[in-house]
């Protein structure tokens, strides 16, 4: 293949439709939770043998003419028109239709990748117009294509770049560029980009076939227009963005609170040496009024910046839209039934599943003028006409329901979503008894555990404490330590009670887990008061709703390989610190520790590791696995039938098999990882900036060789897309039923000793219900829930990319990409293959579910499945 590259001057298959079926994805870099992101990965390019000057086979007779002559070939710009415009974007549609009349044109000048031997400057073509913008500016179709004739010599070369100036009045995004005419076939220049106007921004913008390069081996006619787009994208920390920009820079989280709302809303500042936590991406905002280290809010509706092309599309845009106005809704009515009945408890069980099959009930025409004071009818109508029966004040019913009506009351159910449930990352192995507190004593006071072997011995079929964890018998889930720092504040919290808590669970000899005791501490009180309990599986009527109760707790290649991983991630977590983890908020609202979510967010960001957040990694790390070089991945799993684990070892497999390839065909020897500066660059701003408060650990991967980049990768694509899969997609499936999951509880457990305990014993399951958040507090959890649950239309999954045949010009990767496509095919097979297999209980059984969160693919919905690539949502 190499070879015939160098004879026809190009790739034989870059003209085949085979490679036309490929497609590529959008423009964007950061990793990590809501890290800004990197400055060196923009439009690369690859090292590729060198391509021979090709020109129009019809002036092949003037190749031994003397002096060169000048031949014509044609741009074919992709542009992607809104599918739903407002009155002030048409009338500016058709006053740029009438200005391209009039010289006020998009303008285009292809660039080489030699230099002009006169000029020693980059060889460039005539400058172009666009020729039939105003002929199509009616058009209503989805695509339209603009062509351009550009005059360049004979010897021009191979094009490497194209500057687009936009002299309208308004942005366009622009999909792709074609240009056809060369001898070595049609040269492709994937966008997917908005091109802004000279108004906002007087810069051409500049575009890069898709031809990967290394730094060094970059073209010489293409090193000035490569250090040029690198230098718009990075930020130097000044000015205030505006909505059009494409600078990317970092800046520490001082916008969750709103000190000019009063007390009650100012926050801390998080990220730095007081409360350390990753970066985010800077807005330049002016400071509060009241609070020069707060910036200044944004409420919604309106946007805050992030670079324009991490911003929503318009179909994605519209689906976040309609499940917003869905929160909206379910937020507005309960308000309205609270402000009806001043009782808000649920009455019963029955009351809280009335919310799937009846909703909720308002008087006589309430309904109809709410709508009205809403005022979006298209979105109304959309959503009333998609339901039946009233479904527009309706809860779907969630999928932990639809096998089993009682499964979340059963211990084998408790223990199995350890493994099988939303958060299959925190259970580890038991290595000491008692569990051991790591909290400093001169600030916490001795932080003893109350569990003693009496508690737990009777449900080890006669193995003692030691000799069960010396066998792999015993398991944890311990929230003891990151809780303790915070519970006096977060009990003194209007409605808010917590403990901080340890429940040991025990493997029985057919697979499953058994929960045998659960912990529950509170911080040191007054001398004789008791300040932590053990609860343990029930033996008469009080002791199981009080089990219940305690159940109940809180041009680079580089770049082309990460791009679709990091996909609408900026815009989503902009929209988060707007909408969700901002002061008041509805994580503040929603969530037992209230307005100190985030400080617990920080407090467990002091002891996160990159190195240890590969899958394999953190399995052994929380015990779950040892090491097995006899194992297929180097590991022997505990549980054998750990869901989440045993899925997702099959996925990281397939993405680390992936990215080795990938790795390998760029970076042949050591000396290529280390001799890369954009690429150690990237590496060196993401920990010393990105992660400026931890950039001293010494756990921080090198970056030598390939292996190391590839390992580097692999962690950051399955953070990205199969473990937030695995933790997202599952919220309302498991948690939109209130009993199962609660995310917040008002009450704690009574003992023989408070006044509250008569109340208990008279009518145990109404003081469970009164514990559980109220109607309007689950309503509104269960909206968001909802939301965040929400496959989009447009969703790109592992395994797909976006316009594949502009996604690279390396047909060697294109090909290992469709092998990594099929392996993800394959893999989900398998999952659905497993969720049969009557021998692993926690995914197969009556009344179980399968455990399809990290099956790849999904429709659009709330499925409980499907692994995008990036977070989106």
């Amino acid at each position: 293949m190499a070879l015939v590259k160098e004879i026809l001057g190009c790739s034989m298959i870059e003209k085949s439709p085979f490679l036309k079926t490929f497609n590529r994805s959008q423009n964007r870099l950061n990793w990590g939770r809501d890290f800004a992101p990197i400055d060196g990965f923009r439009r690369r390019v690859r090292r590729r043998a060198p391509v021979v000057a090709a020109i129009s086979e019809d002036l092949a007779k003037f190749v031994k003419a003397e002096k060169a002559v000048t031949f014509k070939v044609r741009a074919v710009l992709t542009v992607r028109n809104k599918n739903q415009e407002d009155f002030k974007e048409t009338i500016v549609k058709k006053f740029d239709a009438f200005a391209d009349q009039i010289g006020r044109n998009v303008v285009l000048e292809l660039y080489s990748t030699d230099i002009d031997p006169k000029t020693r400057a980059p060889k460039k073509s005539k400058e172009s117009v666009l020729k039939d913008w105003s002929q199509k500016s009616n058009l209503k179709s989805e695509k339209v294509n603009y062509t351009s004739d550009i005059l360049v010599d004979s010897d021009f070369g191979t094009p490497g770049a194209i500057t687009i100036t936009n002299k309208h009045q308004k942005e366009f995004f622009l999909e792709s560029i074609t240009i056809e005419g060369f001898a070595c076939g049609p040269v492709y220049f994937p966008c997917n980009s908005w091109v802004q106007s000279t108004n906002d921004h007087p810069n051409p913008r500049i575009f890069f076939s898709n031809q990967p390069y290394l730094p060094d081996e970059t073209p010489a006619g293409l090193k000035v227009l490569r250090e040029k787009e690198l230098k718009d994208l990075r930020g130097d920390g000044k000015g205030v963005r505006k909505l059009s920009d494409r600078v990317y820079d970092y800046d520490v989280y001082n916008d969750l609170g709103n000190p000019d709302r009063g007390n009650d809303f100012i926050r801390p500042l998080l990220g730095g040496e007081k409360i350390p936590y990753p970066r985010r991406c800077r807005t330049g905002r002016l400071p509060s009024d009241t609070d020069i280290l707060a910036e200044s809010r944004v409420e919604k509706p309106f946007p805050l910046y992030v670079p324009r092309d991490e911003q929503f599309e318009e179909s994605k845009q519209n689906a976040f839209s309609t499940g917003r106005l869905k929160a909206v809704l379910h937020n507005l009515l309960p308000s309205m039934v609270a402000s009806i009945s001043k009782k808000h408890d649920f009455k019963g069980f029955s009351q809280i599943e009335s919310l799937y099959s009846e909703g909720l009930h308002l008087k006589l025409g309430l309904q109809d003028d709410l709508l009205k004071k809403l005022r979006l009818p298209n979105l109304v109508t959309r959503l009333h006409e998609s339901s039946q029966g009233g479904g527009l004040l309706k809860y779907d019913t969630p999928k932990i329901l639809s096998k089993d009506r009682f499964s979340w009351l059963r211990d084998d159910e408790f223990a199995r979503q350890a493994l099988a449930g939303v958060n299959p990352v925190n259970i580890e192995k038991l290595r000491a008894f008692p569990p051991v507190s790591r909290l400093d004593p001169e600030i916490y006071g001795q932080q003893e555990s109350a569990l003693r072997e009496e508690h737990i011995s009777g449900y080890l079929n006669g193995l003692t404490v030691q000799q069960a964890m010396d066998e792999n018998k015993l398991f944890i889930i311990d929230y003891h330590d990151i809780y303790i720092p915070f519970l006096d504040r977060i009990n003194a919290l209007d409605g808010r009670k917590a403990y901080a808590t340890r429940t040991i669970f025990y493997l029985t000899p057919s697979g499953t887990l058994k929960p045998i005791a659960i912990e529950l501490s509170l911080p040191h009180a007054l001398p004789g008061s008791q300040s932590n309990r053990v609860v343990s599986p029930p033996v008469d009527a009080t002791s199981s709703w009080t089990w219940q109760l305690a159940k109940l707790s809180a041009m680079h290649p580089i770049y082309k390989l990460l791009d679709p991983h990091m996909r609408y991630t900026l815009e989503i977590n902009a929209l988060a610190r707007q909408n969700l983890i901002n002061a008041d908020g509805v994580i503040e609202q929603c969530f037992t520790p209230g307005r100190y979510c985030m400080e617990i967010s920080a407090a467990a960001y002091k002891s996160w590791r990159f190195d240890l957040e590969g899958l394999p990694a953190d399995l052994v790390r929380r015990g779950m696995a040892i090491p097995d070089p006899s194992q297929r991945h180097g590991l022997k799993l505990l549980i054998e039938d750990y869901p989440y684990a045993s899925d997702g070892l099959l996925i990281w497999e397939a993405i680390q098999n992936w990215v080795r390839t990938y790795v390998a065909r760029y970076y042949p020897n050591s000396s290529d990882v280390c001799n890369d500066r954009e690429l150690q660059a990237w590496y060196a701003e993401s920990i010393n900036v990105g992660h400026a408060d931890l950039r001293h650990e010494n756990w921080w991967p090198t970056l030598a060789d390939g292996g190391d980049l590839t390992s580097v990768l692999t962690t950051i694509i399955w953070l990205s897309s199969a473990q937030h899969a695995a933790l997202n997609f599952g919220q309302y499936p498991y948690g939109g039923y209130i009993p199962n999951r609660p995310p917040l509880m008002r009450r704690l457990i009574p003992d023989e000793n408070d006044p509250e305990y008569a109340s208990f014993l008279d009518d145990p399951q109404k003081y469970f219900l009164s514990a559980l958040p109220s109607m309007l507090q689950s309503t509104k959890y269960m909206a968001v829930v909802d939301t965040l649950s929400t496959h989009s239309p447009d969703e790109e999954y592992l395994g797909e990319r976006q316009q594949t045949y502009t996604w690279s010009g390396d047909a060697e990767m294109v090909e290992a990409f469709y092998g990594f496509s099929a392996e993800i095919q394959r893999i989900e097979k398998e999952i659905e293959r497993r969720n049969r297999d009557t021998g692993l209980k926690n995914r197969c059984g009556a009344g179980v579910l399968p455990y399809e969160l990290l099956a790849p693919s999904s429709p659009p919905g709330v499925t409980c499945r499907g692994v995008p690539n990036s977070v989106s949502i």
